[in-house]
């Protein structure tokens, strides 16, 4: 007889899960497979500190081997699953080397994988992408002896990186082919703060920037030509356009798969059986419905670290058949040098904005209203204002716009009430 949980992905949501039913009183084998040869490891601070010497692979570790040991849970690395038999009692899934791992459970965290795009000369030494440690460190090597940094893709890593390149003195050129920066995540009053505030720091940006060919020198790279005919001197370059859901083993299991893997508000995949969790899914908006209006998101991705640690967690207990539902208020944030970026809830199908605070201070926020609602906010160096806005999302608290637009009101003193009420964990579990 099967037993015990098999968790392919050894990343952020693959170490929670794998706690998680240990938190919850799960006794049984629990074996969590990853491809890299690093123990699983924190990824948002490749694109930070990590680039700028401040945290090492030993230092973005989640957890240390004895604590694997301790808990029971068998970590797997280097070894890729490429193939899945299950049924309704279980199943069995074999990995490259033909190693095969049997199981009664079986979880997908598998991440995400940067956009590629085949321009013409990717190939070349000093075109890189960032997604894993070994990436970073390879792409800090290059900056390192470099003088000319060019950055493909105006969104947040691209932002960061481009930001801490500059801070050690580099030449730094962003290339964005949409009309302004981070267009899909912020407010155009964002996106004009940010395209000014690294002007201001040195970094050269260019949008509109359609990138024709990569131009080297003894397979070196040494340009960026655009469709102008411009050419952009380069000794590395960085693509950050994004990234695509792994969904190659669900559609193997012939799970329902739509831009990641379709999973419902308990993680549960169409098959009834697997659950998913992190970057590699599909789900129901999780905003509380307190907060939801007509016209908001209904599906999504939520590629960030509060969503795989929360989604997780759900995961964990829908395979211990605990009924979960995921709710809680999507966040994130962006360190670029010395600006903080925290975003509370989804500002899509947003119809009006409230700007708090002057962005020629580097301190404001951006309040975003649907339908007279307030739904969301973007905090550049405000950290009182996210979590004021934050608390209000999740106790569905309302404040009028009209309210929000009087600076002499203070979202902190707006939003006590809020604070006190906000649940301490944004995840149902029931028994």
């Amino acid at each position: 007889m099967r037993t015990g949980t098999l968790i392919i992905g050894a990343c952020q949501a693959g170490v929670q899960l794998a706690c998680s039913l240990r938190e919850l009183g799960d006794t049984d084998p629990i074996v969590l497979v990853g491809e890299e040869p690093h123990a699983p490891y924190q990824r948002p601070p490749l694109s930070k500190a990590f680039l700028k010497g401040e945290a090492t692979a030993d230092s973005l570790t989640f957890r240390t081997h004895e604590f694997y040991t301790e808990h029971n849970i068998e970590l797997v690395t280097r070894e890729r699953i490429v193939s899945i038999q299950r049924d309704a009692d279980g199943g069995e899934a074999t990995a490259e080397s033909g190693r095969r791992f049997e199981f009664a459970r079986l979880a997908l965290t598998t991440g995400a994988v940067p956009r590629q795009i085949p321009f013409e000369g990717s190939e070349l030494e000093g075109v890189s992408y960032l997604r894993s440690i070994t990436d970073a460190a390879l792409f800090e090597r290059r900056v390192h002896t470099a003088q000319n940094v060019v950055v493909v893709g105006g969104g947040f890593i691209g932002l960061e990186v481009a930001a801490g390149a500059c801070v050690v003195g580099k030449t730094v050129t962003v290339l964005e082919a949409a009309p302004r920066l981070v267009g899909r995540a912020v407010s155009e009053a964002t996106s004009a703060f940010y395209l000014a505030a690294h002007r201001r720091r040195g970094t050269r940006v260019v949008l509109n920037a359609q990138v024709s060919r990569f131009l080297g020198q003894h397979d070196r790279v040494t340009g960026v030509e655009l469709a102008s005919g411009d050419v952009i001197p380069a000794d590395v370059v960085l693509i950050g356009v994004g990234v695509i859901a792994r969904t190659e083993l669900a559609d193997q299991l012939g799970l329902a798969v739509d831009n990641g893997v379709v999973v419902d508000a308990s993680a549960l995949c169409s098959d009834g059986l697997t659950v998913a969790a992190g970057d590699c899914t599909n789900l129901p908006n999780p905003t509380p419905k307190s907060s939801a209006t007509p016209g908001g998101i209904e599906r999504l991705r939520l590629e960030s670290v509060q969503n795989a640690v929360e989604q997780a967690k759900v995961a964990a207990a829908t395979l211990l058949g605990l009924p979960a539902e995921y709710s809680t208020v999507p966040w994130f944030w962006s360190d670029q040098a010395d600006l903080k970026l925290q975003i509370a809830g989804l500002s899509g199908g947003h119809d009006q904005i409230v700007l708090r605070g002057d962005p020629e201070t580097e301190k404001f926020s951006v309040l975003y209203y649907r339908a007279g609602q307030l739904i969301a906010a973007d905090c550049v160096n405000r950290p009182l204002d996210f979590i004021a806005v934050r608390a209000m999302l999740h106790s569905g608290q309302q404040l009028p716009a009209d309210r929000a637009a009087d600076l002499s009101l203070p979202l902190k003193k707006l939003a006590a009430s809020a604070v006190e009420t906000a649940p301490a964990v944004p995840v149902l579990i029931g028994k």
